[in-house]
């Protein structure tokens, strides 16, 4: 746990900094820093995984859903936090199934 919470400070210390050298440059080249930072659409973890399954149109082992979801959007997917939210929607009756161990596919209706 305690390895967890040091790479959770350690990433948002590395985020914050990148953030500030690219501040750095902007200004180094004249570029006006906007008043508020253009908005990223990001997809959620559950969301690339439904990509991933929606593209696979079968169900996929958790193991090789993180690697294409690296594959497809350059993320690396904590193991445990999608099996708990794919878990979550599945609880939930929504969007995925579970098909054998560890392994997720889409439910019927979000197949079309």
């Amino acid at each position: 746990m305690a390895e967890d919470i040091k790479d959770t400070i350690l990433s948002t210390i590395e985020a914050s900094l990148d953030a500030q050298l690219r501040a750095v440059r902007r200004l180094r080249k004249g570029e006006p820093i906007a008043s508020k930072p253009a908005r990223k659409s990001r997809l959620s973890q559950v969301d690339m995984a439904y990509d991933v399954l929606k593209k696979a149109r079968t169900p996929i082992h958790v193991a090789d859903l993180l690697d294409r979801i690296q594959s497809a959007f350059g993320v690396r997917v904590d193991r445990e936090s999608l099996v708990s939210s794919l878990t979550k929607k599945i609880a939930q009756g929504k969007r995925f199934v579970r098909t054998d161990p560890n392994t997720f596919g889409l439910r019927q209706e979000e197949h079309r």
